[in-house]
């Protein structure tokens, strides 16, 4: 049955007639907006992180104020934990659960092409490991029929299992299409929540801001910079910390692959790159950061508070983390391999972990970064700005 607001802004949108359409809200959104009209009249988290700020320039919350406003929100419990009307009190606010599920309904609103949106529900642990299984035993069957699959290659060489341009008519479509899929998802969002935060340009100072946020974590540190919460009522850094390892274990990775793909193209050198090259550097040390960070990561979200998040989201989190996960222990297993056997059974490993990744990255987890960058940009533009309501200082 659809809420009384929703009714309101249906008959106020036919009435207007076909030169104004006003958009529906689903019923996660009408209870993050239903949360916020209360958090607004309290305003005892307004220190906290981005979110309470940006509500307070806001007396009403449409459909792009509350996208804006959960995209923001870094699911830190910090405002549950502090809140007088929690449940199991009657308003029952629950703000970072509310704004949980509406980043969810948002991955899947914004999904490039928006037919494949429905990945975001079906995209869980299982899938993401049975995808990259079905991808290293169809690499394995390849790598048997050529006579490769076990035995040391000539001087520890991954081409002589798979030649150079057969992996790059591989990875590069796939890789192509998860930033294109992402780019067009982001602007789509980018368009939307512009007009309702200000519809100001980005600007050199915001951008800085933002990019600082990003970089630092810094909503995760609960406002007060002794963390947030994770299972119950303690503080802690630990969340703060195993994104970071993963965020910058993950780029060291990406950073390492370009260099190679540098290294290649621009010098001939081919791969593999031994000790103490720069490739190698980076992708070892980004790799064991990969690993720590997502591991403690995994155990974290296992041991989450069920008030924290949406349930239903948990598989696609863990489904991404063990991804993640497993490109960086069997990049680091390849490295280790080298000179074995077992080089090309754990090169199809890799391979299928890697593609997968990628293949499932525009309708996964990893979005939530991409689509919380952009609110925070949006968030240091308006917070420039004066106060649309007049309600106190920013």
């Amino acid at each position: 049955m659809q809420s009384l607001e929703a009714l309101t802004r249906e008959a106020a949108s036919l009435a207007d007639g076909p030169r104004r359409v006003i958009p529906i809200l689903s019923a996660a959104e009408t209870e993050v907006g239903r949360q916020m009209q209360i958090c607004n009249a309290c305003r005892y988290c307004e220190g906290f992180c981005a979110v309470f700020p940006a509500m307070t320039r806001r007396l009403e919350f449409g459909k792009a104020d509350i996208h804006f406003l959960a995209n923001l929100c870094h699911n830190c419990g910090a405002c549950l934990h502090a809140c007088q009307y929690a449940p199991p009190h009657e308003f029952g606010v629950n703000v970072p659960q509310a704004m949980a599920e509406v980043r969810g309904q948002t991955y899947l609103d914004y999904a490039w092409p928006p037919a494949l949106g429905v990945l975001y529900q079906r995209n869980g642990l299982t899938l993401s490991l049975a995808l990259a299984a079905a991808l290293a035993l169809f690499l394995v069957l390849a790598a048997a029929m050529k006579g490769s699959l076990w035995g040391a290659a000539p001087g520890d060489n991954f081409y002589s299992v798979f030649p150079h341009n057969l992996l790059v008519g591989m990875f590069a479509p796939v890789f192509l299409f998860a930033v294109l899929a992402l780019g067009m998802g982001v602007r789509r969002f980018w368009r939307d929540i512009t007009p309702a935060t200000s519809g100001a340009p980005l600007n050199r100072p915001a951008a800085a801001e933002a990019a600082d946020a990003v970089l630092r974590l810094k909503y995760l540190d609960g406002g007060h910079g002794d963390g947030c919460h994770n299972d119950d009522d303690a503080y802690t850094l630990a969340r703060r910390r195993f994104h970071h390892l993963t965020f910058y274990g993950f780029m060291l990775c990406f950073a390492a692959t370009t260099v190679a793909t540098l290294y290649h193209y621009a010098f001939g050198w081919a791969a593999p790159y031994a000790l103490p090259s720069l490739p190698k550097l980076l992708g070892v040390v980004g790799g064991i950061s990969l690993m720590a960070g997502t591991a403690g990561l995994w155990r974290l979200n296992r041991r989450r508070h069920p008030l924290h998040g949406d349930l239903a989201q948990k598989p696609m989190d863990l489904g991404f983390i063990a991804l993640l996960f497993l490109t960086s222990a069997s990049g680091l297993a390849l490295w280790l391999g080298r000179g074995t056997p077992a080089l090309a059974l754990l090169l199809c490993l890799h391979l299928g972990a890697v593609m997968a990744l990628f293949a499932t990255m525009p309708y996964g987890k990893f979005g939530h970064g991409i689509f919380r960058t952009a609110a925070l940009l949006r968030h240091a533009v308006e917070k420039r700005l004066p106060n649309p309501i007049g309600l106190g200082a920013d």
